[in-house]
């Protein structure tokens, strides 16, 4: 009888373990991750985007991403609007014209990009050593009419020159045109932006950094720490509302993204190549560096984009899409 209660007890035993390992099943199934859609340009911010792009495609993110890559700014505004996307990486003043248009539809949660354009001197020339040397000079450029123009002139502003009479600015269509003169000796004092000033540089002797227009901002707005922005992260105020979580989680994978680039240059620079934004390793272990590709979020953030949209609402309004956003734009958990 004792035998008999003693296996009863090891079968009930047996049971009662079976019975947890099977209540206990649902949580080793492994849980199926967020999905956002994401969105850049094939510039500083899609470089700062390597790392998560290529973690994503070995499934080592936490969520599961659709990143594009596109060429022109525009190309993103229609995404936005209709719901394709996510979260996108856009020029900064992008951001605030798409809260005016989408009536508070999209909200900004990090600045991922500071100043990237420089003025340049060729023909092996070292007379441009600070603003004030620019007077009389002719300077070639891109981007009338948008925010090249507006920070180069408030920079002139800012050291006492008068955009219209102190200084020539030839504006061309592109940079590469731009570019072009540069190398062919056409042009003593060019602006451009990375990664085209390390291009340009790599294939022209003579040609040199002689202002770092980010620098220069930065002097002209003093001490308090406000920045020249060029690009920025927004994500769809709906998107924020229902899966705060999730963009909670890229943001964090995405910082450590930018992190990773800036860190590790000649490996950052090998998946800029891997993914077609800088067709050459080379060139662009050499313009991280000079990209100023941060991850700046919160009350920082806040304060540098305000700052920035200020300058460009004075210039121009419709560049920050008609009126300065409130402060609802800001992301600031």
């Amino acid at each position: 009888m004792k035998k008999l209660s003693k296996a009863l007890a090891i079968l009930l035993c047996l049971g009662m373990v079976a019975g947890m390992m099977t209540g206990c099943g649902g949580d080793t199934t492994p849980k199926e991750k967020a999905k956002l859609n994401v969105v850049g340009l094939t510039g500083p911010t899609g470089m700062g985007m390597v790392k998560l792009m290529s973690d994503n495609e070995a499934g080592d993110t936490v969520v599961d991403y659709t990143v594009e890559l596109v060429g022109a700014a525009d190309e993103i505004t229609g995404k936005i609007v209709n719901g394709d996307v996510d979260i996108a990486a856009v020029p900064c003043n992008l951001a605030s014209v798409l809260y005016n248009k989408t009536e508070g539809g999209v909200k900004i949660a990090a600045v991922n990009t500071l100043g990237v354009l420089y003025m340049l001197e060729a023909n092996g020339g070292q007379e441009i050593q600070s603003v004030a040397d620019l007077t009389g000079k002719t300077i070639v450029t891109t981007g009338k009419g948008t925010t090249p123009e507006y920070i180069l002139n408030y920079i002139l502003q800012a050291n006492g020159l008068n955009p219209e009479t102190d200084v020539t600015v030839e504006y061309k269509a592109e940079a590469a045109e731009v570019a072009a003169l540069l190398q062919q000796g056409g042009a003593d004092i060019a602006m451009l932006p990375q990664p085209m000033v390390t291009t340009v540089m790599a294939k022209t002797e003579g040609v040199r950094i002689a202002l770092d227009m980010t620098k220069e901002w930065a002097k002209a707005q003093g001490d308090d720490g406000k920045q020249l922005v060029t690009g920025a992260v927004i994500v769809r105020s709906d998107v924020l509302e229902n899966n705060q979580e999730a963009v909670d989680t890229f943001l964090e994978e995405y910082a450590a993204s930018i992190n990773y680039v800036n860190e590790n240059v000649a490996e950052g620079a090998a998946l800029v190549e891997q993914y077609g934004i800088i067709p050459s390793a080379a060139i662009a272990e050499k313009a991280i560096p000079a990209c100023n590709m941060v991850y700046m979020s919160g009350a920082e953030m806040q304060q540098s984009v305000s700052a920035y949209l200020e300058v460009l609402a004075e210039a121009n309004p419709v560049s920050v899409g008609g009126t300065l956003p409130d402060d609802a734009f800001y992301y600031v958990p």
